[in-house]
């Protein structure tokens, strides 16, 4: 599809699949009676049963996903490195993983309109926000926006140091040529080289192997591509300073890829969708009840952590995307899940401080590289208590 604008925001351009299914042509199937009574005629309908060709005759196309769950265990000793980072709660993650329901995830990307960044429910519009990030991932928003050069940026390191000089100076090891696709590694080269940390290792040695944690978490739970099996370098230069890598927006830079991977999928003929998509998931389960799966009633920080072991099968997935399709259909607003008290005792102090929580209503870019999208919140208000004014036509 690509990241011409053009394309990815106007839909003259593109064949976005709520829209195919809402053009088809409805099949109508009428069971009439008709009875002479002293030679009058009576119709009697029986039923009449309209059926959207989107859920009979449109191919059930359910959506695949590329994230895979990190392999490398969570050293202790890689905690300071981690909070300092602003990731620990992420990495804590990470040992709770749970798998996507791509056939619910489907029938809500159908819903997602890339114009305004929203989801068109039969209630009104919502959105994954800012808040919600921070709720379920626990990830700071608020600080400098996550980007750097994409092209030739080895030429903007420090020194102008070719970037696998840089790599090897900071990782103490160089991948074999069979494992590097331009500048990016093999996810299981690297998940097997940083494995586990040696018993007795020195500080210089925990620190190269917490870079290559945070590199294998940025690429796997956050920033995943298509593949799913890489992980590019452009991270050196953020674990090459430790000690400021608190001081970024994982949020919204975040939040800004999940948005990108939406807006990419809306496009029909486009299947596989990559970005942080748990934090999807776990949003529709705690906005949308009905779809919450039974025994996953223990709330724990961050509360992504709440459907943890979560397995939802691999079969039967068009029919499956087709109930929920029909479910959404009757979902009506719900209340705001982050006021309950039994979420307010478990969420950290730092997510509500006045620098994190001034932003979650702000209408802002989100910045994430190259990707620039909206945080549309005027659009819904009701998330978080307040009333939707009615749209004055343009």
């Amino acid at each position: 599809m690509g990241d011409d604008p053009g394309r990815l925001y106007r839909l003259d351009g593109v064949a976005h699949i709520a829209g195919v299914i809402n053009d088809e042509v409805s099949a109508v199937f009428v069971n009439v009676i008709v009875v002479f009574v002293d030679g009058f005629c009576t119709w009697f309908m029986l039923a009449v049963c309209v059926y959207n060709v989107g859920c009979l005759f449109h191919p059930r196309r359910c959506i695949s996903s590329v994230r895979r769950q990190q392999g490398m265990r969570l050293d202790e000793r890689y905690v300071p490195y981690l909070q300092m980072a602003g990731l620990y709660h992420l990495a804590r993650l990470n040992d709770r993983w749970f798998r996507l329901d791509e056939p619910l995830v489907s029938a809500f990307v159908e819903r997602w309109r890339p114009e305004t960044h929203t989801f068109h429910m039969p209630f009104g519009e919502c959105t994954i926000t800012l808040q919600d990030v921070a709720y379920q991932l626990g990830l700071p928003v608020d600080g400098h926006y996550v980007s750097g050069c994409l092209t030739d940026f080895h030429l903007y390191i420090e020194g102008g140091r070719p970037a696998w000089q840089w790599f090897h100076e900071l990782l103490g090891v160089l991948p074999p040529e069979n494992q590097v696709q331009k500048f990016a590694v093999n996810c299981t080269w690297f998940q097997e080289t940083f494995e586990e940390c040696p018993d007795g290792a020195d500080e210089e040695t925990v620190r190269r192997f917490a870079r290559a944690y945070i590199m294998m978490l940025l690429g796997t739970q956050l920033f995943a591509d298509k593949s799913g099996n890489r992980i590019n370098i452009r991270w050196l230069s953020y674990v090459a300073r430790l000690e400021e890598m608190g001081g970024y927006s994982w949020g919204s830079a975040a939040l800004a890829w999940l948005y990108r991977c939406m807006c990419r999928v809306a496009n029909r003929h486009v299947v596989k969708l990559a970005g942080p998509l748990q934090l999807l998931q776990s949003w529709i389960f705690w906005r949308f009840p009905s779809f919450r799966p039974t025994g996953y009633d223990e709330i724990s920080w961050p509360l992504y952590s709440r459907w943890s072991g979560y397995n939802p099968g691999i079969s039967n997935k068009g029919p499956r995307v087709q109930m929920a399709r029909l479910k959404i259909d009757l979902l009506q607003p719900r209340d705001m899940p982050y006021s309950a008290l039994d979420v307010i005792q478990v969420v950290h102090p730092e997510v509500l401080e006045s620098r994190h929580t001034m932003l979650w209503r702000c209408v802002t870019s989100l910045i994430y590289f190259a990707v620039v999208e909206w945080h549309q919140v005027d659009r819904v208000l009701p998330q978080f208590g307040g009333v939707q004014p009615p749209r004055v036509p343009p």
